[in-house]
């Protein structure tokens, strides 16, 4: 099948939703508040090799230990499903350490490259050629680094509450997305 244009859009807002860039801003200025400054290229070129090293053998990690695509996908619907009430409700599920440096560790892992984002790029390739996927991630990658060189600028521009509507929307369609996950692949289980 190869490229398609469909494929790209729908993986770019996915991935989009779940790595939540916006929605970090207020961590992002937290921590170049305490370390002075952020490595933007460094985190971006770290998180781009980690979701593009994960797509390839994530697969067969997953089969060493003897899990298919497919209970991985639903695990992973699961998952953004919390991710996608935390956003919308504004609650915390998942717990964070803060870190004590702005560079690869906090930002490239796990704030953009997260387990949300590993789980996502595997259910991603349960549905869509790699190729597609692959565009989606520098897609991603190009906007989080923007969005680290400017997270100032951004925040004055749209202001707090901005930034929660803007998480809100996007948890709703991560919401959605979590169910369109897990409906088309646990067929994939019984079958």
């Amino acid at each position: 099948m190869g490229f398609d244009i469909k494929e790209i859009l729908t993986a770019t807002m996915v991935l989009f939703a779940v790595i939540d860039i916006i929605g970090s801003i207020p961590i992002i200025i937290e921590l170049r508040n305490k370390v002075g400054h952020i490595q933007s290229e460094k985190a971006s070129i770290v998180a781009i090799i980690i979701m593009i090293a994960f797509l390839f053998v994530g697969e067969s990690i997953l089969k060493l230990i003897g899990i298919d695509v497919h209970s991985f996908a639903v695990a992973g619907s699961i998952v953004i499903l919390f991710l996608a009430l935390e956003m919308i409700l504004g609650i915390t599920l998942f717990k964070d350490e803060h870190p004590e440096t702005a560079s690869v560790v906090p930002l490239a892992f796990p704030l953009i490259a997260g387990a949300g984002t590993m789980t996502t790029l595997l259910s991603l390739k349960a549905e869509f050629e790699t190729i597609n996927i692959i565009i989606a991630i520098f897609i991603n990658t190009i906007f989080v680094y923007l969005v680290l060189k400017s997270s100032k600028k951004i925040e004055q521009l749209i202001g707090k509450s901005g930034i929660d509507v803007i998480r809100k929307i996007f948890g709703i369609v991560l919401l959605a997305i979590a169910v369109k996950l897990f409906v088309s692949n646990i067929q994939g289980l019984f079958h």
